[in-house]
């Protein structure tokens, strides 16, 4: 049946031989058949033609943006490197910090022996533009859970060292470091001749001579011990700082504080006097470590 064939006649105008022609008779059929699919061809790519043509605009702006997104990684995979360096310099001014306190520096602990940072391929925008985006934000996930890790154990560390400081500012708010009285020194401590027996004897303090009234400020933080009267000292005020350290003052004209108060560094705590066994206006001053009498210029800060 498929070879069958059908005879076409060409007559041709005037006096020309009429020509014929046999094809099988498929032959229609397959051009019908190839007609119709070129048709089909032709209008898909038409059709996609004029989507990628819609699409070009769109396309164009997601490039751009697919630009800008990894500059934008870059950046911040450069910032996330600099945050890097800078936890590793504040760990190292830490250990210096430490060191300086006489603090266990921790050098031991493995967490503190360096800090990661970011792929210097990363960095390089050739590199990063030619590279999968994906590689260059595992990248810095893994740098911002370094950095996250040293911020754990940088907190827990800074932690102790500022239990450590604020210990050592009581300490220092505690200890007495300036003259008590403006006036010159009329007597140091030690051995000295009493100016009334004309014999040897210890001077448990020193004497700062001035004018009557002067004022008389607390050299360091603490709380008024006790303020009574001895024949020798005349009217005396003691200051209890804590940390064994103890203040006295004799032969004062007034107090001008009460027992339990608590008193700071500079603060007027009575005036100079001349009660008790004295030759002149002047404040007995002296200060005491674990109930022992020592020297106060140890304790006088130029």
């Amino acid at each position: 049946m498929f070879f069958r064939k059908i005879t076409i006649f060409v007559v041709p105008d005037g006096t020309k031989k009429v020509r014929q022609f046999k094809i099988p008779k498929i032959f229609p059929s397959l051009f019908v058949f190839l007609l119709i699919s070129c048709s089909v061809y032709l209008f898909s790519i038409i059709q996609d033609y004029y989507t990628i043509k819609t699409r070009l605009p769109r396309l164009s702006e997601l490039k751009k943006e697919n630009v800008q997104q990894k500059r934008q990684s870059v950046y911040l995979a450069q910032r996330i490197d600099q945050m890097t360096k800078r936890m590793a310099e504040l760990n190292e001014f830490d250990r210096k910090l430490k060191t300086m306190v006489n603090l266990k520096t921790g050098e031991d602990n493995s967490q503190f022996k360096g800090v990661g940072g970011s792929d210097p391929i990363l960095l390089d925008p050739k590199h990063t533009m030619a590279k999968t985006h994906g590689e260059l934000v595992r990248s810095m996930h893994r740098a911002l859970d370094n950095l996250d890790h040293e911020i754990a154990f940088g907190k827990e560390d800074k932690d102790g060292l500022f239990k450590f400081l604020e210990n050592q500012k009581m300490l220092l708010a505690c200890t007495p470091s300036i003259r008590p009285a403006k006036g010159w020194m009329s007597s140091g401590f030690g051995y000295r001749v009493s100016p009334f027996t004309g014999q040897k004897e210890f001077h448990k303090g020193i004497d700062l001579a001035t004018r009557m009234g002067a004022p008389i400020v607390a050299p360091a933080d603490g709380m008024i011990a006790s303020i009574n009267w001895d024949h020798g000292y005349g009217r005396i005020l003691t200051i209890k700082h804590g940390y064994g350290v103890s203040t006295k003052y004799a032969h004062l004209k007034k107090a001008l504080v009460k027992k339990g108060q608590y008193v700071k560094r500079g603060e007027t705590i009575a005036l100079v006097g001349n009660t008790g066994r004295s030759t002149g206006p002047h404040l007995h001053y002296e200060v005491h470590l674990n109930k022992v009498n020592v020297n106060p210029l140890r304790y006088i800060l130029n």
